[in-house]
């Protein structure tokens, strides 16, 4: 259990499911969003003209968001059911389990599902059975481009195609962002939960604004338990000089949480 520790949230999208695991474990919840998502339709029509006439043999999805974009576009476009019926004609390669539940809801075959931890690595060790040699692979990124895949991908003899329906950005007030650099230095922050690695990236850019990036590194590797919901996040991190304490077996939100309150109970037990 988290005994009223002070928990850093930085999850933008879910920062109410966060708070309310934080809170069932008798945390306290410290929300502070360190990013926000900016979708760009403008890529959308040209998409689905090349995925309704057949020219694209694969589409590759990264996240639940990038084809919860995609259909909400279609649906103000006029082209859902259009839309749905080329992905079902189309082969479709999710990397994790949130754009797979968003295709599966609209009844969607996905036939290439990475493995856990979900990163790169096992979209590409999935992609390995399937020849993309001269055929045509749409690839929809998440909110930055992730140039490793789209190089792997070229490799392998695919003509990729790429889409960047959203792209993540620093909040609009960056404000508590600041103001959680401030406590994290003064010690008054128990652990931080970091979901992805742009969150890591914006902490240490609105840190190093004010000539904090030391304090901030320092702190976190030494006053404030760290914990990184995947390997991706972790790398990141440690870019950084942070090394995390937490790294949860399942890159799920629930499951770095329960593994945050696990590490408390091991190292240290209910505070006095």
């Amino acid at each position: 259990m988290l005994h009223g520790r002070r928990i850093a949230l930085l999850e933008a999208r879910m920062t109410e499911e966060a708070a309310s695991l934080v809170r069932q474990l008798g945390g306290i919840p410290y929300g502070v969003p360190a990013m926000r998502e900016v979708v760009h339709p403008e890529q959308v029509d040209s998409f689905i003209a090349a995925l309704s006439s057949g020219r694209l043999s694969v589409v590759v999805f990264l996240t639940g968001v990038g084809v919860t974009a995609l259909l909400r576009e279609a649906t103000r476009f006029g082209w859902l059911e259009a839309t749905l019926s080329a992905l079902r004609l189309t082969t479709i390669a999710c990397r994790g389990p949130k754009p797979l539940a968003v295709l599966a809801h609209h009844n969607v075959p996905v036939h290439v599902a990475a493995a856990e931890p979900y990163t790169t690595r096992e979209l590409l060790a999935a992609l390995a059975a399937i020849d993309l040699n001269q055929r045509t692979v749409a690839l929809v990124h998440y909110g930055e481009p992730n140039r490793a895949l789209a190089a792997a991908l070229a490799a392998r003899g695919a003509r990729l195609e790429e889409l960047s329906l959203y792209e993540w950005k620093m909040p609009d007030d960056v404000e508590p962002l600041n103001l959680l650099v401030t406590e994290l230095i003064a010690g008054r922050v128990d652990a931080i939960a970091f979901t992805n690695e742009i969150q890591c990236r914006h902490l240490f850019r609105v840190a190093a604004e004010r000539g904090l990036s030391g304090p901030l590194a320092d702190a976190l590797n030494t006053d404030t338990i760290v914990a990184a919901i995947g390997p991706v996040c972790a790398d990141a991190l440690q870019a950084l000089g942070i090394t995390p304490d937490v790294i949860p077996a399942r890159t799920t939100m629930g499951s770095m949480i329960s593994a945050l309150a696990d590490y408390f109970e091991l190292t240290e037990g209910e505070p006095e």
